[in-house]
């Protein structure tokens, strides 16, 4: 058996947008990793000058264009509004460059086939921000899946309510979002169940999708800010997904992904309305059993180990490739594309 000794190469990375979360991944990255951050593009000079305080070294690009050409890059981090995912995704990965975008990957389920193409055909890592896979709450709820501790699951409850909901005007127009709040939250939740119960077909979607309360018939001129789903796989596990922006929640936010097995259930949940903050349980009976609790510092780890996997084997991955694309026609099919 031939093993590998890890190497120590030091990455050279460019980083497409750091505003709030482009920058806090970025940080992430720098931190925890040998990764430099050598080059920058970002259109507000707020948020560019924010980033070069973390990121000294790093010269600033004008335009992704002349990002996705500099040769010495071995990767690019993409935090850009959700409409120019795809499109820059692929330049980078024809250029090259190993890619970790920010959900969604693509707007439709065509556009995450058209990326992961040029993932396969440039033969370079593709991955997607799905950070809640990278909780340590989540983490133990799989486990406990994966072990079979709560036997068969038969049902699973998704919620992801937002009382806020996105303070930019792009996420409202269906042609620069792709979506509304699943498309935002609800996706996460729907590739934690998936990723959960190892990917099975779906053989039945059925969503009700509204705006502002009123039954959302159109996508022209709103997207939806609450929706309740119903999905049905192949072995006739039950999976509900309930999300939404702008609702009476009572706190800022309700975060849960339950699951319900014939030996017992197990959930992931913010504690006290947090977007950060997560625990997770293991039920039998009347009997509740906590599995993991704050702290964790998650937010950025999802590129902490794309980088890692980076220096381990930059070749493209066909099973998270498979995934994207799933999780995506699933999205599609909610939203009866």
């Amino acid at each position: 058996m031939i093993t590998t000794q890890p190497t120590n190469k030091e990455l050279s990375l460019g980083f497409l947008g750091v505003g709030w979360i482009g920058r806090n991944r970025m940080e992430a990255i720098l931190n925890n990793t040998s990764a430099q951050a050598t080059a920058i593009t970002e259109p507000n000079s707020e948020n560019s000058d924010a980033a070069k305080k973390s990121a000294k070294n790093a010269i600033l690009k004008t335009s992704p264009e002349e990002l996705f050409a500099e040769e010495n890059l071995d990767g690019i981090v993409i935090a850009t509004p959700s409409a120019m995912h795809a499109n820059q995704s692929m330049e980078a990965l024809k250029r090259g460059k190993a890619v970790f975008c920010q959900k969604p990957l693509g707007r439709t389920a065509e556009e995450v086939k058209q990326v992961v193409q040029a993932s396969r055909e440039a033969d370079k890592l593709l991955a997607v921000d799905l950070s809640y896979r990278y909780t340590k709450a989540f983490r133990a709820v799989y486990d406990t899946i994966q072990k079979g501790e709560i036997g068969d699951i038969y049902a699973v409850d998704l919620t992801f309510h937002n009382a806020y909901g996105p303070d930019k005007d792009w996420f409202y127009d269906i042609e620069k979002s792709g979506g509304g709040c699943v498309m935002d939250l609800g996706i996460h939740l729907v590739d934690l169940a998936l990723w959960s119960l190892d990917f099975p077909e779906i053989k039945d979607v059925r969503s009700h999708l509204f705006h502002k309360g009123q039954k959302l018939t159109s996508f022209e001129e709103h997207v939806e800010d609450f929706a309740s789903v119903n999905l049905t796989s192949e072995k006739d596990q039950v999976i509900n997904l309930e999300c939404s922006w702008h609702v009476s929640a009572g706190k800022d936010a309700i975060i849960e992904a339950t699951f319900y097995g014939t030996k017992g259930g197990a959930s992931f949940k913010n504690i006290n309305g947090s977007f950060y903050d997560f625990k997770a349980e293991k039920y039998h009976g009347t009997q509740t059993e906590t599995l993991e609790s704050p702290p964790d510092e998650w937010s950025g780890r999802a590129g902490v180990v794309w980088v890692e996997n980076l220096l381990e084997n930059n070749r493209f991955d066909e099973k998270s490739a498979t995934e994207f694309i799933k999780t995506a026609e699933v999205i599609d099919r909610i939203y009866g594309r």
